[in-house]
């Protein structure tokens, strides 16, 4: 029976150890987006400081369309 528990214990550990790794990496890729995410819209604002009038008229709607 001691036996049969440490295999227990042992495998509980593996799983544990291979969750936490699991969510490690999903946390990484998170982060990578959320960066990539930033560097977009840093590149919007930047876009609307230098000519937001320009910008905006490129989604007005002229008669018709």
């Amino acid at each position: 029976m001691p036996q049969e528990q440490r295999n227990t214990a042992h495998t509980h550990d593996d799983q544990t150890a291979a969750a936490d790794a699991a969510l490690r990496t999903q946390e990484t890729g998170a982060d990578a987006a959320i960066d990539d995410l930033d560097a977009i819209l840093d590149d919007i604002e930047e876009v609307l400081e230098a000519n937001a009038e320009e910008y905006v008229n490129g989604f007005v709607q002229k008669g018709g369309q």
